[in-house]
């Protein structure tokens, strides 16, 4: 089965992200507004339960929790054509990916970490013109606190669904 870490920010940063997903982003229906920590990994139910959800355990509990900020969107063009709330560096967001890359869990990262919230992608080029040139005149200030990340796995219709969460800290 297919399984994934993420970090689903708070609903006003939900709402704000929602806001250009449902025009902009045909996954919209298949997982709420969330930052990708772990790239999709392919892993059988027993080592889930036996061997990555105690690591999981593990760093959540040796993780504090930390505040994120956005006041931008950016983009991955010429890669995609995606657009995305840009969460500002932290330290703690990139430790936290680093850590979750480490030991037993599947070192699978196929592109470097940018913390994003992706809200717009598969756009043309001409729809990607005119959206990021209106979205990158605006200017966000969101901030969020960062308390727990969630094992999604992914249902066989592509949607995301939660299998545990993990709270920073405990």
């Amino acid at each position: 089965m297919r399984y994934g870490i993420a970090v689903f920010p708070s609903k006003k940063v939900q709402d704000e992200a929602n806001s250009y997903r449902k025009r902009y982003d045909p996954h919209y229906a298949l997982i709420p507004p969330h930052i990708t920590l772990k790239e999709p990994f392919e892993a059988e139910e027993n080592q889930i339960e036996n061997e990555i959800i105690p690591e999981l355990k593990k760093i959540s509990s040796g993780t504090s929790p930390f505040k994120i900020n956005i006041h931008k969107v950016s983009s991955f063009t010429p890669v995609t054509n995606t657009i995305y709330l840009k969460v500002e560096r932290t330290d703690e967001i990139f430790t936290l990916n680093e850590k979750l890359h480490e030991g037993i869990l599947p070192d699978n990262k196929e592109y470097s970490f940018v913390p994003h919230i992706t809200i717009a992608q598969k756009l043309s080029d001409e729809e990607y013109s005119d959206v990021y040139g209106t979205l990158s005149m605006l200017k966000f200030d969101l901030e969020d606190k960062v308390d727990r990340f969630q094992l999604l796995y992914q249902l066989e219709n592509g949607a995301w669904s939660v299998y545990e969460t993990f709270r920073l800290g405990e």
